[in-house]
């Protein structure tokens, strides 16, 4: 533990301001760059981290991170031991640490009667010091075990399982079918918020491990699985789920209604100083965002930046509230009323509103149909006679969430089948009904959190590495199976 006694001596919850809103909607740099973190005040928030007794952040956490450990070492100042505790959990502690939704300070135990520690704020702040330190070093294998290992798909699940596979001494080759590795990292989550040299630094850390990185390339496509599985000894998929759910609607063939991923890749590909043909940009448009999640925010400080003429987020769902719904209780994850930096950028943001309709002539959007939304006796949402109106819109984006992985040529190829929920099918221990052939990360559990990914990563590596060896030595996280509290 640290301080024994901070968290009654510094009660207040501190966190640095980001770049001012005014300076940052001009580039696509993160919110936070160049914001000078202050020692006295990290030290001081390591501190309000209690002798709890029982530490409920490491529950939380699918990593399992030992948040009060890192923290203490934080605390006294011995930031090259925090780094070693926090990666001993984490492969990739400066992703977390911007973008995970923190559900471990959902179940900080100081969280009960004060604001919860800042453990998102310390750990992107260790994981920094140590690189900008150098200690955040290659760790090369002793042996190779001469058993090699497919990981196709280089997001964070990917990434997470090819790190200690390699490590574990297996040589490893991870297929990615955009032009760079990364995946969601790279191209699904904005500069602004993950700044790209994050994960350029990761990947030059695996090359220099053994890891070996094949992009460009499709399986299913210029390689069958099939010939991938006979060609490994394991074959690890991790293509994530990218098939956007769609809304269909009167009007849905009318251009300018688009879905998020490929508007937000695309201006990844722009904001990395390269041009895309005929990209879709939000410059001078109303632009209209349907979804509320992480990607719909992405889509609001994307149209922002882009010089949109107006930006208004749409969400089916009643605003939640400010404090902790009574039927979410400590240390349940609270679903409560949330600004992310692109939101404190601009836009209207409206709750309880169903679309019905795009509008527009000649086949161009003007606008779209929108009306109130109550719960429907089904549990559906139902539109509120009286209510209907338009939005001026030229642009739409469809940010609703992904239903699943993209698994025509798994199902044709190998023969993989779908969950109910549009998920592939796997045991417990990640393996699928093809030997050899193992499921991480979003492809296997549904939509997830990065943090999920990178925890699905080790625990499939172990797998994995049980499967090549008999036995491993590579740590799992819990299953996900026995992680109720978490999302």
């Amino acid at each position: 533990m640290a301080d024994p006694t901070g968290f009654l001596k510094v009660r207040q919850r501190e966190v640095p301001a980001d770049r001012p809103v005014s300076l940052r909607l001009l580039d696509f740099k993160e919110v936070h760059a160049d914001v000078p973190l202050d020692g006295v005040m990290l030290h001081r928030q390591a501190g309000r981290c209690m002798d709890c007794g029982v530490p409920f952040c490491h529950r939380a956490c699918p990593l399992g991170n030992l948040i009060p450990e890192w923290n203490d070492l934080a605390w006294r100042g011995d930031w090259r031991a925090a780094a070693e505790r926090l990666h001993a959990t984490n492969n990739f502690p400066e992703f977390t640490g911007r973008i995970c939704p923190a559900l471990c300070e959902g179940s900080c135990v100081l969280g009960i009667s004060q604001p919860p520690v800042t453990i998102e704020l310390l750990e992107m702040a260790i994981v920094d010091r140590a690189f900008a330190e150098g200690w955040v070093t290659p760790q090369i294998p002793e042996r190779l075990t001469g058993m090699t290992v497919a990981v196709v798909g280089s997001g964070p699940a990917g990434l997470a399982c090819a790190q200690q596979l390699t490590r574990a001494g297996h040589t490893v080759a991870v297929y990615e079918r955009a032009d760079r590795p990364g995946g969601l990292l790279r191209y699904g989550i904005t500069d602004f918020k993950l700044g790209k040299h994050h994960v350029d630094l990761r990947v030059s850390q695996m090359q220099a491990e053994g890891t070996r990185f094949r992009t460009g390339v499709e399986i299913g496509r210029d390689i069958t699985w099939d010939e991938l599985a006979v060609r490994y000894d394991a074959v690890v998929v991790a293509i994530g789920a990218t098939t956007p759910r769609d809304l269909v609607l009167p009007g849905r063939e009318l251009d300018g209604v688009v879905f998020a991923k490929p508007f937000l890749e695309q201006a990844n590909v722009v904001a990395s100083g390269r041009m895309v043909a005929k990209a879709v940009t939000a410059r001078d448009k109303h632009v209209v965002v349907i979804g509320g999640g992480d990607t719909g925010s992405d889509c609001v400080g994307t149209s922002l930046r882009q010089g949109a003429r107006s930006v208004t987020s749409l969400e089916i769902m009643a605003q939640p509230g400010t404090e902790r719904p009574a039927h979410q209780p400590w240390p349940v994850f609270p679903q409560v009323f949330r600004t992310s930096s692109s939101h404190e950028e601009g836009g209207a943001r409206l709750y309880g509103v169903t679309s019905l309709a795009f509008l527009g002539t000649d086949g161009q959007l003007e606008a779209i149909a929108v009306a109130d939304a109550v719960r429907s006796p089904s549990g559906g949402f139902e539109p509120v006679p009286g209510t209907e109106r338009r939005l001026a819109a030229d642009l739409v984006l469809i940010a609703m969430g992904f239903s699943g992985p993209e698994a025509g040529s798994l199902e044709a190829q190998l023969g993989l089948g779908l969950t109910a929920g549009g998920a592939l099918a796997r045991s417990g221990g990640y393996a699928t009904a093809k030997e050899g052939v193992f499921v991480a990360g979003d492809a296997g559990r549904g939509q997830s959190l990065v943090v999920w990914a990178i925890a699905e990563g080790r625990a499939c590596a172990a797998a994995v590495d049980t499967y090549l060896q008999g036995s491993t030595d590579l740590p799992s996280p819990i299953p996900a199976t026995e992680l109720p509290l978490a999302l």
